[in-house]
């Protein structure tokens, strides 16, 4: 079991080395898409038992930055040309 767990925190850590194979652009774009979708089922939840989810724009907004910044900007990468 600790095997386990001390292979995964070393899996996790390899995320931040230069030479991996996982886009940090796109890990960071998903998480932030995902709280986005966490608050709208909870914002849908709350709006069913009659109750109001209250939140402050510039939060929402600032998750909607970064997915759509963390995703355009692997997209550019993705199809820019590697010589230039």
């Amino acid at each position: 079991m600790l095997k386990f767990i001390k292979s995964k925190i070393l899996a996790f850590k390899d995320i931040f080395k230069d030479t991996n194979d996982i886009n940090e652009k796109t890990v960071i774009g998903f998480l932030s898409f995902a709280v986005m979708v966490i608050f709208a089922t909870a914002d849908i939840v709350t709006g069913f038992l009659g109750k109001d989810l209250v939140i402050q724009e510039f939060i929402y907004n600032s998750f909607v930055f970064v997915t759509l910044g963390s995703f355009g900007i692997a997209g550019l990468e993705k199809f820019a040309k590697k010589g230039e």
